[in-house]
Formats: structure tokens, sequence, C-alpha cells
């Protein structure tokens, strides 16, 4: 098959373990970045696979049109910057693994090492030892401080053994279900949502972009976390409400933000003022970016391929468009 793989910005996967289940195939690897269609439908015309490097690159109707023989897309995870209908429509079959049993440590690595960089104060005393003007501050000792975590999956039950080994108490808040089965587990759930932001000293966001949770992290969540506090986004931007960062920031109310999502990516712009402000610390979208993360997702996206490659297909998301194929 003629494989495109798409925004390996490193030119990492072909370095790793996992690339070897790709011999055989045809395999173009683009290492740059375009969202522009007349680009794309050139460069991807020959192809019969796409290979998505998570949600760099939206996967339109526009574009699905004027790749005539394209068969498949293989990804990891989810996929709300896929039109499945389109894909449907132009023949295109979507595998994706969702990967529900398999432990997410990159990200939840990331998140911790924010939570401990906003607590020690780790990149502005850096920037002000270069600046020869020794310490800046005084931080915080993790032991013994809360850390809310919204958001009762893999991801964030990562995070909480991460904290508990540094003496942290761990609050939760979650969607019904979720709280529900948090209790269950013997977990500590806050009273109320205002509880839960009003009281932690950090609060993460774990949940997963859908339309019903955009959004769902409001400006009057954040207004009510304490000025000493941090609030943690390594999930989605979308998770919190338009302008509520900057409302948060301009009250200090929390006290600072770790964000490694931002609602434009990739963020280039030097001069973005929340990137800039002081009381930010910002990673640009590291949470999986790890040799390690990379050869475990990439793995089984190529799984996918050979599977497609044999006849039989897994973990199709629209099988209407293989049950037709083989009718």
């Amino acid at each position: 098959m003629k494989i495109h793989i798409l925004d390996d910005w490193f030119d990492t996967l072909r370095t790793l373990p996992s690339f070897d289940l790709l011999k055989g195939h045809d395999v173009t690897v683009w290492t740059d970045h375009s969202e522009d269609v007349d680009t794309l439908a050139e460069r991807l015309a020959p192809a019969d696979c796409l290979v998505l490097f998570r949600e760099r690159t939206a996967i339109t109707a526009p574009l699905l049109e004027r790749l005539p023989n394209l068969r498949l897309i293989s990804q990891r995870s989810v996929y709300p910057h896929v039109d499945v209908p389109a894909c449907t429509a132009n023949g295109v079959l979507l595998c994706s693994n969702m990967h529900s049993d398999t432990p997410s440590i990159a990200a939840a690595e990331l998140t911790f090492a924010l939570i401990l960089s906003s607590a020690r104060q780790i990149p502005q005393q850096m920037a002000s030892l270069r600046a020869g003007k020794w310490q800046m501050g005084v931080g915080q000792t993790l032991a013994g401080r809360a850390l809310g975590l919204y958001g009762y999956g893999r991801i964030a039950k990562q995070v909480a053994g991460y904290a508990r080994a540094f003496g942290m108490r761990v609050v939760w808040w979650a969607s019904d279900a979720g709280r529900a089965r948090a209790k269950a587990d013997g977990e500590t759930v806050a009273d109320s949502r205002h509880a839960f932001f009003a009281e932690a000293d950090f609060v993460s966001v774990h949940v997963r972009l859908k339309p019903e949770t955009r959004g769902i992290v409001t400006a009057e969540d954040l207004l009510a976390m304490k000025p000493s506090a941090t609030f943690v986004n390594t999930s989605r931007s979308g998770l919190v409400a338009k302008g509520a960062l900057e409302q948060a920031l301009a009250a200090g109310r929390p006290g600072r933000l770790a964000l490694d999502v931002f609602d434009t990516e990739p963020l280039t712009d030097a001069a973005d003022p929340l990137v800039n402000h002081p009381a930010v610390i910002g990673t640009p979208h590291i949470g999986y970016v790890t040799e390690d993360e990379l050869d475990l997702q990439f793995a089984d996206i190529y799984d996918q391929i050979n599977a497609y490659a044999d006849g039989t297909p897994i973990h199709m998301i629209n099988p209407g468009v293989w049950t037709g194929a083989r009718c």
C-alpha cells in the first residue's frame, strides 16, 4: 500500500522499532504541517492510506473529495478532527484503536511535571538565575496539599498515584457516573463542584473533549480557586470556556496556570499574551510526545494498516464502508 504519514515534525517515527511493521509498504513521511486543502490534496493524491499524528491535521470533506485513491485512514484515540460521514461518503474506512485498557503514562508524567514546575517556580527561577538575579520567590511543598482531579479516567488515576507518592491529598470531581465510580472505589469526592475548585491547591482536568464537555470548566469555576492555587490543563483547551483563562489571570484566581494545550495549535505567535503571561507555564502540546509513547501508539496504528492489507480490518469506526467493499 502507498502510505502517507502526516505531521511527523521531527522525523521521529522512522527511528522507532515500530516502523519495521511497515516493511513491504511504500511509505512517505511528511515532516512539515499544512492546513491548505490544495497543498494537501496535491501531496496526498497517490495515497492508499493516511496515517494521522493525533489531531494535528483536520480531515475534512473538501479534502477527502480530492483523494480518489484513498481507502484507509489509520490513527489512534479520539477523532474529532476527522469528518467520519465524509469518510463514509467517499468510501474511506477509518480505523482507530481507542486503547481503553492502556495506561497513558506520558501525559500523566507531564501533568505532574507541570504541577512540580508551578509549585517550585522552576521556569521563573531559571529565568532569574540566567538574568543574574539569583532567587525570585518562594515556592510550595506538595506534601499535604490538595490535588483536585477533574475526570475519573486512566490518566487522572495515574496522576493520582504520583501525587500520593509525594504525600498529596487527592480529591475528585467528575460526571455523575464518574463520581459514583470514584466513591465506589473508596476515593474522596468533593462535597460540591464549588468546594472542589475552592479548596484545592492544584486542579488538573482530565476529560475527553466531546460536544457535551466543551467549555465544561467555566470562569466561575476558576474564579472560585485560591490565589495560591494552580490550574493545570494537559487534556484539551476546548474543555475550558472561551475567555475563562484570561478572566482568571486578570483576577489572580487562581494565581497560576500550567497549560500544555491551546485554542490554536500549532501556536507560533511569539507575542501571544497567554503564553507570555508571568503567571503561566506553557508547553507546546507535548503530553504524548515521547519516544516510548509514540512507539506504542504507532505500533497500534501500523497493526491496523496490516490488518486491512490482510483483508481483516480491526478497530473500524465506520464499518459500513468495509461491508460495502466486500459485497
